[in-house]
Order: structure tokens, then sequence, then C-alpha cells
């Protein structure tokens, strides 16, 4: 029973070291990333905003409005990260540097804590990473949730990583947790109105939540929809919208971070026909990279697509989530956006290649019409405050 006892002792202090080693190694990789986040030149940005309920505000502007999507950022904030983590930091700061976009919209995946690729379960290092760059830059900005911002495995939820990013020492962050009568964290409205009270556009944001049916680690990829509170909130906010404009309706735009299940069925529409359009679909640009199932969709239906066509307003989703895609469909009049990548970690070898890494420019006139486009982020113009890497465009 000694010898037991002392076996037992000394794997106990082997995994004792091992953890604090890790934790010691963490600690100053992070410092090191945060010093690098500091030496990022400010872009700076005005924005005339006021916040007239949780997660709800009107940006005041008379002028055009350019929206930057960034999606699947995945910082791993470990120390088997932290070459990635810099250049996933050095892409969203050139990309922001040069567009100089009035509001950035992060659609979801910031973090990725998951351990044996990033070296750490602490969510909460990825979103303060991101934060912090944010308010170098000096550009406004909010996120929205992804499956992997709070693994059920990480050490944060979604409601205490709601609170870094709705903390008061970042200025520039828009967030907020959202009606707490509604499921999820950071449905939000950005209404783009003039000095008149008229609006022209308003942006919606959706919490699309992660795994469901049982698959809490997300192996099999069983994703969640969007809920039947949800839709309702997205009613009675159109509702609210078109009172707030004197009874006018309002062109409206959709953010989340798993794709709807109208993203596939418009794929498999357009595929099935020999990749031509249809009645329903009309290719607008893009590729489908991801292999079979090709559109890693929520698992079951949800009434937001039908409830965006009864009601006539919202003429664009956007998304994140498959790091290959990055079509425009336009699926029954509403135009079914994939957002660009910025993922180095998540796909193996992923870091060696480019031609899905970049960000989508979202140009709003004073009319409220959009233009809305792909830029890579490895043309000329994008220069990187380090040294850009080298990859395969594939």
């Amino acid at each position: 029973m000694k010898k037991k006892s002392r076996v037992f002792i000394i794997i106990l202090s082997v995994i004792a070291f091992i953890v604090a080693v890790t934790i010691a190694v963490n600690a100053a990789c992070i410092k090191i990333t945060y010093n690098k986040i500091q030496t990022f030149p400010e872009v700076g940005g005005e924005l005339t905003f006021e916040n007239y309920a949780n997660g709800c505000y009107n940006i005041k502007t008379d002028g055009d409005f350019k929206v930057l999507q960034i999606s699947d950022v995945h910082l791993g904030g470990g120390w088997m990260s932290v070459a990635e983590d810099t250049k996933a930091l050095n892409a969203v700061g050139a990309m922001i540097a040069h567009e100089k976009p009035d509001f950035v919209i992060f659609t979801g995946d910031q973090a990725f804590p998951v351990p044996f690729i990033s070296g750490t379960l602490n969510n909460r290092t990825g979103a303060v990473m991101l934060a912090e760059l944010m308010e170098k830059l000096g550009v406004y900005w909010t996120i929205i949730f992804g499956n992997h911002d709070t693994e059920i495995y990480s050490y944060y939820n979604r409601e205490e990583i709601s609170e870094i990013y709705s903390d008061e020492k970042y200025r520039y962050c828009l967030f907020q947790p959202g009606p707490e009568d509604v499921d999820g964290y950071g449905n939000q409205v950005f209404n783009i109105m003039n000095t008149k009270g008229e609006i022209s556009r308003s942006l919606i944001l959706f919490d699309s939540h992660a795994y469901t049916d049982g698959d809490y680690l997300g192996i099999r990829w069983i994703y969640d929809n969007i809920h039947e509170n949800q839709v309702k909130w997205y009613e009675k906010t159109l509702k609210e919208i078109r009172k707030m404009n004197n009874g006018k309706d309002v062109l409206t735009s959709v953010f989340l971070h798993i794709p709807l299940v109208e993203y596939r069925d418009a794929w498999l529409e357009y595929a099935g026909n020999g990749m031509k359009d249809t009645e329903n679909v009309k290719f607008v640009r893009g590729e489908i990279g991801e292999e079979e199932p090709y559109i890693l969709c929520g698992a079951h239906e949800d009434d937001l697509f039908e409830k965006m066509l009864e009601n006539g307003s919202t003429d664009s989703v956007f998304c994140g989530h498959d790091h290959l895609n990055n079509t425009i469909l336009n699926y029954k009049g509403i135009d079914l956006v994939y957002g660009y990548s910025i993922d180095y970690l998540a796909y193996s070898g992923i870091d060696k290649i480019g031609s899905q890494r970049g960000c989508v420019v979202i140009n709003i006139s004073p009319d409220g019409k959009q233009n809305v486009y792909h830029e890579n982020y490895y043309q000329d113009k994008y220069v990187s405050h380090y040294e850009k890497e080298e990859v395969t465009m594939q």
C-alpha cells in the first residue's frame, strides 16, 4: 500500500508541476502578445450614437456609412498559439487601418480555447486580446458569439465573457448582452439614422448559440438554430423600428455566426441545377470551399427566414463559421453572404493558405442601399504592422 501511495503522490506531483509550468508559460506568452498589441498604430474613428435600450443603438450620420465584417479570428490565447495569434491580430489591424470603417462587426469565434491546439482552456484571454487591439486602434465595434467562444470545457460562459465586452473601459465596444427575455447574449440592433431622425438601415445581430442534441463538445457538428423567442424578438424589433421611422419600412441586414438552413438549401438547389441560377437562387459570386456537407448550418428548422420573407424589409444575411466558404447567393430575394475568415489555427494547415482570409466591406449610402464586397487580406494595399506571412492562394 505504501508503494501505491508513493506512486500516486509522484503522479499528482508531476501533474501539478505540468499545470504550474503551463500557467507560467501562458502568462508570459500573453504578456508578450499584449505588448505587441500596444505597438499598433491608432486608426481612430468618430461615431455619434445613443443607446436607447439594452443592446439597441441609434447611430447618427447624414453621409455614407462603412461597416466591416470580420469573422472567425480564432485567437487561441495560449502558449501553443502565440505565432498564430500575432498573425491574426496583424491581419485584423491591417485591414481596419486601410479600410477605416465607421463600425466593425465580428461575426463569431473571436476566441479558440481548445487546449491541444492553443495550449489553454482560458477563453477570456482571446476576448481580451481582441478588445485591447480594438481599443488601441480606436475604431467602434461589436461582436456576435460563435460556437467556439464559450466551449463547455472553457473557463468562462457567455454571461461572463459578455461582461468583458461590455466593460466600460472598452469605450469603443458597443456590445451589450441584449434583452433578458430573449435567448442568448448579444442580440442587438444598430439603426443608422440621419439628423432628421430617419432610419436608412438597421443592422440586427443574433446569438446563433453553439451545439445541440447532446453534442456538447461539438465533435459531431450538430449546431443549434435561432430560437423561437429570438424570432419573435426580430418581429417585435421590426415593428419598433417602423414606428421609430414614422411608420415607414426600413431596410434591414441580419448578422449571425452559424449559417441559416437556407444557406444550405440555396446552395444545394444551385449546385443541383448544374451550377446555374434557378427561379429561387441567383449566384452573385464566391466559392464553397468546404467539403461535403458543404454548409454546416443549424441541425433543425427555424422560422427566421420565413419571417424575413413575410416582413419584406430584410434584404441580406451575413454569417461566418465555415471558413472556406465565401459565397453570396440571392435566395428568394435575400442575399445570403458568407464572410471571409481570419483563422490561422482551427483548420489544419490553414495558416499556409490565403484565398479565404480577409474581410467583407459593406458600404451603406444615405438612402439605405448597400454595396457589399469581399476583400482578400493578401492584397498589397493592406500593409501589416508586422511582416505579412507568405501563403499559397489555393
